[in-house]
């Protein structure tokens, strides 16, 4: 039995739920969204919210689907969360969230579940609320709904290159390419095409009221060392910060150091860590 007050939470832990989100602005921005646009009856398609502490002193909040996502977890939720979690057996591709809660739900899960592919300890949690001090590629723009097929394999490279597996290993790539496509048509999914190719990509996976969350940033290997992913990014901020969110914020592996430098050219500051248990 578990020995800490974890919970199921439903649509009356609402206003309790958008008090704890709206305390981490940047770092829940994934779970905000998801309650954002489904309450907290994920249940149906197989994600629970789950909570720690009572009604009305709710502390911290535990995002359980297709990714395990804590959120304000301290010590005495993380025991719980990680109960939980052994219990029911993993479900989830990954653990992510800010690093410390992480790391130590990773520890307490790690002689339970299978041993993890990856564990990326060190990924800076970024924020602007500016546009960048430097030029926006003014050929950076976003993608149209015909241009799905053609954006789809820089985004297949992308993905293969960050996560290290290729998302069309499953079922011939059709849920990802449905990702990719529900980007393009809420207005989501930007790039820069040269000659009918994508040689630049980004994506605003998560939004909130809050913040618009990028992912997916990608240079063609033979555009890389020209400043593309500079400009291309300020561009994607520009318009972010104009059409969608105040803030836009990512995360970043912290052995990315062109990465991370694009980052800091376009006027990102660290406003936290994450980290990352890939399966």
């Amino acid at each position: 039995m578990l020995t800490v007050p974890v919970r199921l939470l439903g649509d009356t832990d609402r206003a309790e739920v958008h008090r704890l989100l709206d305390a981490e602005p940047i770092a829940a921005a994934q779970v905000a969204e998801r309650v954002e646009a489904g309450g907290l009856t994920w249940w149906r398609t197989g994600a629970r919210v789950f909570g720690y502490g009572p009604p009305g002193r709710l502390e911290s909040l535990c995002w359980l689907g297709a990714n395990l996502i804590p959120v304000r977890a301290g010590t005495d939720a993380i025991a719980g969360f990680a109960e939980l979690a052994r219990r029911e057996g993993r479900r989830c591709s990954s653990i992510v969230g800010e690093s410390a809660a992480v790391l130590q739900l990773w520890e307490r899960l790690a002689p339970h579940w299978s041993p993890a592919r990856e564990i990326r300890s060190c990924q800076p949690l970024l924020m602007t609320a500016d546009r960048a001090p430097v030029a926006p590629d003014p050929d950076v723009r976003l993608v149209r709904a015909n241009e799905v097929g053609t954006l789809f394999p820089a985004s297949v490279a992308m993905y293969t290159e960050e996560v290290g597996v290729s998302p069309i290993a499953e079922a011939g790539g059709r849920v990802y390419r449905q990702r990719v496509a529900e980007l393009v048509r809420s207005r989501r999914a930007y790039a820069r095409f040269v000659d009918g190719r994508v040689v630049f990509k980004a994506e605003l996976a998560v939004v909130t009221r809050h913040t618009a969350q990028v992912q997916g940033v990608w240079v063609a290997p033979e555009w890389r060392g020209r400043g593309l992913g500079t400009a291309g990014m300020a561009a994607v901020v520009a318009d972010a910060l104009e059409r969608v969110a105040p803030t836009v914020s990512l995360y970043v592996n912290d052995y990315n150091t062109s990465a991370r430098r694009v980052y800091e050219r376009c006027g990102f500051r660290a406003v936290g860590a994450f980290a990352t248990v890939l399966f």
